[in-house]
């Protein structure tokens, strides 16, 4: 499934290459931060590593693919916003050209607000981040 068929995120903010599998209340995606990318350059300039808050986005927006595929009639016409984050856990980091695997599984889903758990873990499967946080869909 195309990740742009699901959010409205594109590059340069999109974090999310590839839509691994799907179901109703979890998704896997993968993403790998090329070496090309601007932030590079700035964030610890001569070791560069991916941000903290970019590898959260990144589960973010698996949060809002998941509910956007849900494609039900509470879903249509609305976006999935961020408004809680919990139990952040940077684990490991990620370094240019790595690719990383997410599972975010919903926990939880109440009216328009779903609570979920991301574990972000690298090529060699150690954990980079678990992150547990929730989105609510506005119109």
């Amino acid at each position: 499934m195309d990740i742009k068929s699901l959010i409205p995120q594109r590059e340069p903010f999109l974090f999310i290459n590839e839509v691994l599998s799907i179901d109703k209340n979890v998704i896997q995606v993968s993403m790998q931060f090329g070496a090309e990318l601007d932030f590079f350059k700035g964030h610890f300039p001569g070791d560069p590593i991916v941000p903290g808050v970019l590898l959260s986005e990144h589960c973010f927006q698996s949060g809002a693919a998941l509910i956007a595929s849900q494609n039900s009639k509470d879903v249509a016409g609305k976006k999935a916003v961020l408004t809680r984050i919990q139990q952040a856990k940077f684990k490991n980091i990620v370094r240019p050209n790595e690719i990383i695997s997410t599972t975010t599984q919903i926990k939880e889903q109440v009216g328009d607000v779903a609570f979920f758990k991301s574990i972000v873990t690298n090529s060699d499967a150690k954990k980079v981040l678990i992150i547990e946080f929730a989105c609510a869909l506005i119109k």
